[in-house]
């Protein structure tokens, strides 16, 4: 296959991707080193969250006066949640951002500042040392977590599509969510190693610091991988195309200019996060707290779900590419709708055995949205505002009904006195995603909107 080199304007960088009469021929070693850079953002990203759920009564007793531990557990989680605020800001930052300057320079901004708000966590004094500082400090930290993840999963996700052949986006996007999956498995991993190992008290004096300490040498592995990538061949054609060499487009163009595949993305979103939310953080609470679970044990159960996941994860990627994004989205919805309660009476009945089951069937249906969702959702929207819609219809999203999930659902139980408010939920989510299936369009194989078709260069994998 004879290739020509794509032409950009001296201000982006030329990529090595060729122009085919009406196609992008694509790179498959700078495709990989794309979908690698990418995933291990979203790895570290969920690194910390993993880290910060199971580590959070020790950070209680750390950065929060004493007397009251449930006081300090939820001015903990307070802070937590915090991040999830400020994550549509950061999506509205850094979003028009990477369409206007490119897709690589924002997301190695987002990589730094990510590695640093997590890493500071791990330097701040204590509160028996500085006192209200350090609740201060925390809270700090975390915002600015959250400010950069509002850029990173939309980021990553546009980038991984747009570099992408079109017969193969699904495939190399599910690597996405492999990479989250492998980050929240670590983060959670080293913490029950960790309270294993030390004592409670070198835990509280200094062992909870060192996960947190870990995201700096993870963080410069990641901006290094990330400053050594190149625009994406849409992108690069996107700023050929116009007249200066950034275009930039309004703000209020992004949100009211692509309203409906705005509803679009929060409705897929919305089934996606809060289905994901409660498996993988509220389900061990809900183990523990609402049905007296062994709390080690619970944990446990969560990750061989989550390695069940990791290993199918890849698969049902290629196979969003063989029979379409949305049979597999809209298998997802009706199996939450249909087995939600089934998985959830298995799941109360607490055997070892019934609660796996139940958890894997609720992992393996949640794979079918893990899988599809990174190449499905940047489809959504046309290159010159993919990055920018995409950040604001995924964080609004995330930070209404995925975050919420354990305090809604918590709440519910608390209300009514039903303990199947976990599966109603679930299926309450799973009808709104099953109508934005129904009216998104199929994108498989196909080019993303506003860019030429893609396909794959020699000894592609």
């Amino acid at each position: 296959m004879s290739t020509a080199s794509v032409v950009t304007p001296a201000s982006v960088p030329a990529t090595r991707a060729a122009q085919a009469p009406g196609a992008t021929v694509t790179d498959p070693a700078l495709v990989r080193r794309a979908v690698k850079a990418a995933a291990l953002g979203n790895a570290m990203e969920w690194f910390d969250f993993g880290v910060y759920s199971y580590i959070a009564v020790t950070l209680g007793k750390v950065f929060f006066p004493s007397g009251n531990p449930t006081a300090q557990l939820l001015s903990t989680f307070g802070a937590f949640a915090a991040a999830f605020l400020v994550r549509p800001l950061g999506g509205m930052v850094f979003g028009p951002l990477g369409d206007r300057v490119g897709r690589q320079k924002v997301l190695a901004l987002t990589m730094i500042m990510m590695a640093a708000g997590t890493f500071a966590i791990g330097l701040i004094p204590s509160y028996a040392t500085i006192g209200v500082g350090a609740s201060v400090l925390l809270l700090a930290a975390r915002l600015v977590q959250g400010f950069s993840t509002g850029g990173e999963y939309a980021g990553a996700s546009t980038f991984i599509a747009e570099y992408a052949p079109d017969k193969r986006r699904g495939f190399l996007g599910s690597w996405l969510e492999f990479g989250t999956l492998a980050g929240y498995i670590g983060g959670a991993g080293l913490v029950t190693l960790m309270t294993a190992l030390l004592s409670a008290d070198d835990l509280t004096s200094w062992g909870w610091r060192v996960p947190f300490l870990i995201a700096g040498p993870m963080g410069l592995i990641g901006l290094y991988l990330r400053m050594r990538l190149e625009e994406t061949p849409a992108f690069a054609a996107e700023v050929a195309k116009a007249e200066k060499d950034r275009p930039k487009v309004p703000l209020r163009e992004m949100v009211t200019g692509q309203w409906r595949a705005l509803l679009l993305c929060v409705g897929l979103v919305l089934v996606f996060n809060v289905t994901d939310y409660m498996l993988l953080s509220y389900m061990p609470s809900y183990l523990t707290s609402e049905l007296h679970y062994d709390e080690t044990h619970g944990l446990l159960v969560v990750l061989g779900v989550m390695v069940l996941m990791m290993v199918v994860q890849p698969f049902a990627g290629a196979l969003t590419d063989r029979i379409g994004r949305r049979p597999v989205i809209a298998v997802g919805c009706a199996g939450f709708l249909l087995l939600s309660v089934p998985a959830l009476l298995l799941i109360r009945e607490g055997s070892l055995l019934a609660v796996a089951l139940g958890m894997g069937a609720l992992g393996l249906l949640l794979v079918c949205f893990t899988a599809a969702m990174p190449s499905a959702l940047p489809a959504l929207f046309p290159t010159r505002v993919r990055y920018g819609s995409l950040s604001i219809g995924f964080n609004v999203s995330v930070s209404l009904f995925g975050g919420t999930t354990p305090l809604v659902v918590t709440a519910l139980i608390g209300a009514t006195g039903d303990m199947m408010m976990p599966a109603y939920y679930m299926m309450a989510a799973a009808v709104i995603g099953g109508f934005a299936v129904w009216r998104m369009a199929e994108s498989a194989g196909r080019p993303l909107p506003g860019s030429a078709p893609s396909v794959a260069g020699r000894h592609a994998e």
